[in-house]
């Protein structure tokens, strides 16, 4: 079992470096995305990186049962859950799902932004997100075998 997390800001590239790593694996690959086209810009998003997938990755659309989508996937499949951001934002939370992930027998990889390096919002509700999202990273990857700082396309290993 290899459960790799991918943390870092915006457009920092942990995506395509997630990618580009169950790409090599060289095993089937289920992408589970978290991510609801709730506006055109958000649609605009998801179709490029739909478009940047490789051609037979089976796409498990997931918004919230992150647990069972993980649960679900083959045993012998890598799986490539992007991100955990927007799980958290749809209201997922829990250890189910990071207890479903470090027990998979093959890669998971998870990715997530890092949103607690800014000044602190203005508001509870983007504070309580910031608390929550920090809490989840904080669990992946405790759990994880490897996790990645991901800035400017450039990755600084955690331990």
């Amino acid at each position: 079992m290899t459960l790799v997390v991918y943390v870092g800001g915006a457009r920092s590239g942990k995506s395509r470096l997630a990618v580009e790593r169950a790409r090599d694996a060289g095993a089937p690959v289920v992408f589970i995305a978290t991510g609801e086209a709730g506006d055109d810009e958000m649609a605009d998003r998801i179709a490029r990186h739909r478009a940047e997938r490789p051609a037979g990755w089976q796409t498990v659309e997931e918004p919230l049962e992150l647990a069972r989508a993980l649960r679900e996937a083959p045993a012998h499949a890598t799986v490539l859950v992007d991100c955990l951001s927007l799980w958290v934002a749809n209201g997922g939370r829990g250890d189910d799902a990071v207890q479903a992930a470090a027990a998979r027998e093959a890669l998971t990889i998870a990715v997530t932004n890092e949103v607690g390096l800014g000044i602190v919002p203005d508001n509870a509700l983007a504070r309580a997100y910031r608390d929550d999202l920090g809490r989840v990273n904080a669990a992946w990857a405790a759990a994880a075998d490897e996790a990645y700082f991901v800035v400017a396309g450039r990755t600084l290993r955690l331990t």
